[in-house]
């Protein structure tokens, strides 16, 4: 809404005023107060060449910062990297890479938690038992929640549970290094038990 100019008149009742007022401050103002002056017109803006833009334009200067996410605890392929190497390096550079081959294989696909521990217990103790140094054990991705809520849930329970699993009594004992499977073996949805040598 644009303001209106005043009239002749107003102007001239607004000297009076003015004039006749006594002031808080004396000294000032020594002369009332002149007509509004017209609006000054903007000064165009002086032509900037295109090179100066790229000088100033810095890549990423005016991005957000990506929100955190929020993460209950490391995935287990991150908790797994961060463990201390126990094996020969060379074998652990061979199995990451999916040379060597397993020797025996668990699926626990499908299984509930109170099946696939000791369906586990089992498989490992009898590998050990039998000889074997290097097996798969497959648990899948697991499934993704239809609605995750406000608190973050870990996606494939047997894929959490595994690892500690083979961290723990009896399992410890007979397990030197687990770490996530090659693409080949199934990737984040399997996990490599390199076993001790049965004494």
């Amino acid at each position: 809404m644009s303001r209106r100019k005043l009239t002749s008149e107003e102007v001239e009742l607004w000297h009076q005023v003015v004039e006749h007022t006594e002031r808080l401050h004396p000294g000032s103002h020594s002369s009332p107060p002149s007509l509004p002056l017209p609006k000054p017109k903007p000064a165009k803006a002086p032509q900037v060449r295109p090179e100066s833009f790229l000088e100033a334009f810095e890549l990423g200067s005016k991005a957000k910062p990506k929100p955190q996410r929020h993460s209950l605890k490391p995935t287990p392929a991150k908790a797994l990297a961060a463990s201390p190497l126990q094996m020969d390096e060379k074998a652990f550079r061979r199995m990451k890479r999916g040379k060597l081959k397993p020797e025996g294989k668990l699926d626990l696909h499908g299984m509930r938690v109170d099946s696939a521990h000791p369906a586990l217990t089992r498989f490992i103790l009898s590998a050990q038992a039998s000889g074997k140094r290097l097996v798969l054990v497959v648990t899948g991705k697991g499934k993704d929640r239809d609605e995750p809520g406000p608190i973050p849930v870990p996606r494939g329970v047997l894929r959490h549970h595994v690892p500690q699993w083979l961290a723990l009594p009896p399992l410890a004992q007979a397990v030197l290094q687990v770490s996530q499977s090659h693409v080949t073996h199934g990737g984040e949805g399997a996990y490599y038990v390199y076993l001790r040598r049965t004494r």
